[in-house]
């Protein structure tokens, strides 16, 4: 089901917190929605692939990489595992890479840019905490929506 966004804002403009148009699109699907679950980190991906772990179905991962863009948060492999434990879609506050592979994956990615080095895999960071990037606070559990 197509949903209008615009017609969604009109109508419930005072409910409804949009995101600055600061990202870009590197998945394979152009839209989803699903229930938060947040991810914050500083070039390290440790706490990400635990999450992409879990059962995603009707799941959005938001990662709060703190807008740095020298390390890749989410390449080919953790992609790859968010599809195949049916996660509906991520947002990386951060960058991406692995460009050809993640094109081809049936998930919505959206990021601040690509670049080819890869983050750290370390566990540090925080799970399932309020995050706020593009002049929108997120909470866990809310539903997100990107059309």
């Amino acid at each position: 089901m197509r949903i209008d966004t615009s017609a969604l804002c009109d109508l419930y403009s005072d409910q409804v917190d949009v995101v600055e148009p600061i990202f870009s699109s590197f998945g394979g699907a152009s839209s989803f929605f699903g229930k938060i679950t947040t991810v914050k980190c500083f070039e390290s991906n440790g706490l990400i692939a635990e999450v992409l772990e879990e059962e995603g179905e009707g799941r959005v991962l938001l990662v709060d990489g703190g807008g740095a863009v020298r390390r890749a948060l989410i390449d080919a492999e953790l992609a790859q595992l968010a599809v195949d434990n049916g996660w509906e879609g991520i947002i990386v506050y951060g960058a991406v890479r692995q460009l050809d592979i993640l094109e081809r994956l049936d998930i919505g990615i959206h990021a601040l840019a690509p670049i080819p080095v890869g983050a750290d895999n370390t566990d540090i960071g925080e799970v399932d905490t309020p995050v706020n990037f593009g002049g929108v606070t997120f909470f866990p559990k809310i539903t997100f929506m990107l059309t």
